[in-house]
């Protein structure tokens, strides 16, 4: 690597601060020069198969060409326009596609910044939906264990309390109602004493609670778990019995990642606000969205205060939404069931069997995701390295390692992710005793 190179590193290390990561003990940061397809190429020189999609948003592949052109074409009309008193084509056509393509009873759209701006969206929907209809003791939100929502303040609220931010933040978060963590998974036999606990929560605190939040079928950061479907309808019937709005974050599930376009579909039900984000632009622009019945925006809009307290500055960016319509007609367009299909099996054949490993607690593939979940920590820093020099990119945390590539992947790349991943099992140093 030259001078200049070095150069960037040392800047990087001393002034810029990264996600998760100590100023006094930064964890290193690797330079990229390129990307394209789904390698990402070092300025050190390095070739790596993307086995994270960029945190789980591109969907098809780096510097698609396709994106790249709605990008460059939207640009030479105008790159952003305020939303407040004006609108535009690309965000009329987004809203268009998302009301089409998600559940039928969702068909009001709030475009926000990033998937926890849109989780802060949906709850503030619930808290004035109840306000508006003058019930504003329904001020508390319920929600799961081992969930991951976002890292703003309201989305912090939700997170697990252990695994979250509770601890550092806990004076000043709402105080949410939390039910335990799903725990029959979405292979095994479904029995309702799962169910207990979440009805008994439910008949206590229904006349104080706003909204129910859960992420479909994956709990994502939050431990990778896969939980039955069977407990999503419960969910829906409960909300519906006890008065009680049902938000899906499927900030992190939605568009395809699961083998459904939805995970909701996975158990046919329909919440009454959904949050998108990540893949929503393929991985191009942060953009997201709060989708919502029209009952509840009619509600918020004849309450107290008219209108729906919220519009951040750039709001439906014109640049993004373009590039979110090119990459969902690119996804629609194409046999995206049958990639993610073929990505599950080859998951199946040759991730799946790591669990023989020592280090090993389980394996588990829904769609095009790959969890394997260790009985011991990573060592973020050393394994890092090592998958580096194994030619991929995959990015663990706590006891997880789990590879969500593009679409695009091909059989050998996705071969060479799971193979890296077996040759770190068997290093002692890749791991905290």
């Amino acid at each position: 690597m030259n001078n200049k190179y070095t150069e960037l590193l040392d800047f990087d290390r001393e002034h810029l601060w990264h996600p998760y990561t100590s100023m006094a003990k930064p964890l290193p940061s690797y330079l990229v020069e390129s990307a394209q397809g789904v390698e990402i190429k070092l300025a050190s020189g390095e070739t790596l198969i993307d086995g994270m999609s960029s945190w789980w948003s591109v969907l098809h592949g780096y510097n698609h060409p396709v994106l790249n052109q709605a990008l460059l074409t939207q640009a030479q009309e105008f790159s952003h326009i305020m939303f407040g008193g004006l609108t535009h084509q690309p965000a009329i056509d987004l809203g268009k596609k998302l009301i089409d393509l998600t559940p039928n009873t969702l068909d009001k759209v709030f475009f926000s910044d990033s998937g926890s701006v849109a989780v802060e969206v949906a709850l503030k929907m619930a808290l004035q939906y109840w306000q508006s209809k003058g019930q504003a003791d329904k001020h508390r939100i319920m929600t799961v264990k081992n969930g991951y929502h976002g890292d703003t303040f309201a989305a912090m609220s939700v997170c697990d309390p252990v695994t979250g931010m509770h601890q550092i933040f806990e004076k000043v978060l709402m105080k949410s109602i939390f039910a335990p963590a799903p725990r029959i998974f979405i292979n095994e036999t479904w029995h309702d004493d799962e169910l207990i606990e979440l009805e008994a929560l439910f008949k206590k605190h229904h006349h104080e609670t706003a909204a129910f939040i859960i992420e479909p079928i994956v709990q994502g950061t939050g431990g990778m778990r896969f939980y039955h479907p069977n407990y999503l309808k419960a969910v829906r019937q409960l909300c519906d019995q006890y008065r009680v709005l049902f938000i899906a974050d499927e900030i992190a599930t939605g568009l395809g990642r699961t083998g459904k376009l939805f995970a909701c579909e996975w158990a046919d039900i329909s919440p009454d606000i959904m949050c998108l984000g990540k893949t929503l632009t393929g991985g191009y622009l942060t953009l997201a969205a709060t989708l919502c019945t029209a009952e509840i925006a009619q509600t918020i809009s004849e309450g107290e205060a008219s209108c729906f307290m919220h519009g951040p500055t750039y709001m439906a960016n014109p640049l993004a939404c373009a590039v979110a319509n090119a990459s969902i007609d690119l996804l629609i367009k194409q046999d995206w069931q049958g990639k993610i299909k073929k990505i599950e099996q080859q998951f199946q054949q040759e991730l799946i069997p790591l669990k023989q490993f020592d280090k090993v607690a389980n394996t588990r593939v829904l769609g095009s995701i790959g969890v394997v979940e260790t009985t011991h920590a990573v060592n973020v820093a050393i394994i890092q390295k090592r998958f580096v020099e194994l030619g991929v990119w995959i990015r663990p945390f706590g006891k997880l390692i789990y590879i969500m590539p593009p679409l695009v992947i091909n059989n050998s790349q996705i071969s060479q992710l799971v193979c890296a991943i077996k040759a770190v099992l068997s290093e002692d140093a890749c791991f905290i005793d």
